[in-house]
């Protein structure tokens, strides 16, 4: 059976190679004589899984000693009210910069536990460019600045790291981490979700300063207390320990790449023949800024958009998935993640040149 091209915003494609170890060792992990699925948490063979895991990720995003790395369940979204709770530190207020929908999202969740400063927002433009740092409001009372530096449904991407003038860096990097080197220790913390760029769904890394974290109030559940589960390994209670697994492959794979710098390449290769194919093509178009276009999550849209629904029907027999743009868009979206092959992109460009011609 043939592997389709999966451009779906997450979950997204896993590496082929990763697919077939996990498959090749499903019943007995090194001689184990178990799955991982099978393995307790606290057992040796899953610690040693666990512990590569965090070692590949620290050298991969070369995280500094004073930096606790967490993985923990909830998803990046757990993380919108997780985050105030951890780092308020008796401090009222947070800055947030909003960039789309995932902004949106953070910022609806963090005034249920302080005030929230708009430091700066993009819905005027509809959410097409990212506001002039330059512009931004930084209130120097809040506890922290708060942005999403790839916003996966409108496509758009920083290209830089903000500066904050000393107000802790916290980034929801869901869509974008390890798609790109990060100075890391210019950051408060990083939070992702591991569905687009790091594996299977079910667990949210969290990278956080050592500094910001051991100050919250008593009544936030233990699992939740950052510097809780620093102390235990992340492992309060059961995590997700196959999932933890699959992106522990996911790290070696990318290690195996050439690490972040060789798919970044990669990265800029893809999406910039993509964007090409759209500027000169007279039915689609991007709305998105060039200057803060998305390397991971390209939109767009059909100059005729009754034509949407054949454009997708045909995609799919030609094994072109997950294309449909959110609802919150409309269009298309092409998610091109670390994962996705050269191939993927080419028969995605050859099928979107030769709809044009027939359409």
């Amino acid at each position: 059976m043939a592997r389709a091209f999966n451009f779906s915003a997450g979950p997204s494609v896993l590496p082929d190679e990763v697919l077939k170890q996990a498959q090749a060792e499903l019943l007995d992990w090194r001689s184990s004589g178990m799955s991982v699925m099978e393995m307790s948490h606290r057992g040796k063979e899953f610690m040693s899984i666990a512990e590569e895991f965090k070692a590949d990720l620290i050298e991969l995003m070369a995280i500094p000693d004073n930096y606790k790395v967490l993985f923990l369940q909830g998803g990046a979204t757990g993380q919108f009210s997780f985050i105030p709770q951890n780092i308020l530190r008796g401090k009222t207020k947070a800055c947030y910069v909003n960039t789309g929908a995932w902004s949106t999202k953070a910022i609806k969740a963090a005034k249920n536990y302080c005030d929230v400063i708009l430091s700066a927002s993009a819905e005027s433009s509809n959410f097409t460019d990212i506001p002039n740092v330059s512009d931004w409001v930084l209130d120097q009372d809040a506890a922290y600045l708060h942005y999403t530096s790839n916003e996966t449904i409108q496509g758009v991407e920083f290209q830089e790291i903000p500066e904050t003038k000393g107000i802790p860096l916290v980034c929801d990097m869901s869509s974008n981490i390890l798609s790109r080197p990060v100075d890391v220790s210019r950051y408060g913390i990083i939070y992702a979700g591991t569905q687009k760029n790091m594996g299977p769904s079910g667990i949210a890394v969290v990278i956080v300063r050592d500094d910001l974290i051991g100050e919250v109030d008593k009544s936030l559940p233990e699992i939740f207390d950052y510097q809780k589960q620093a102390n235990n390994d992340s492992m309060l209670n059961t995590p997700a320990t196959y999932n933890w697994y699959l992106v522990g492959l996911v790290m070696k794979w990318l290690k195996a790449q050439g690490g972040i710098a060789a798919i970044e390449k990669q990265n800029i290769a893809q999406a910039t023949k993509l964007y090409q194919a759209i500027e000169i093509s007279d039915l689609y178009s991007n709305p998105v800024d060039k200057a803060y276009r998305s390397r991971m999550n390209i939109p767009f849209v059909l100059k005729d958009n009754t034509l949407d629904k054949a454009f997708l029907a045909g995609a799919d027999k030609n094994a072109l998935i997950g294309l449909k743009g959110h609802r919150l868009v409309g269009g298309m979206r092409a998610s091109i993640y670390n994962a996705m092959t050269d191939t993927g992109v080419d028969a995605l460009i050859d099928f979107m040149v030769e709809f044009e011609k027939t359409s």
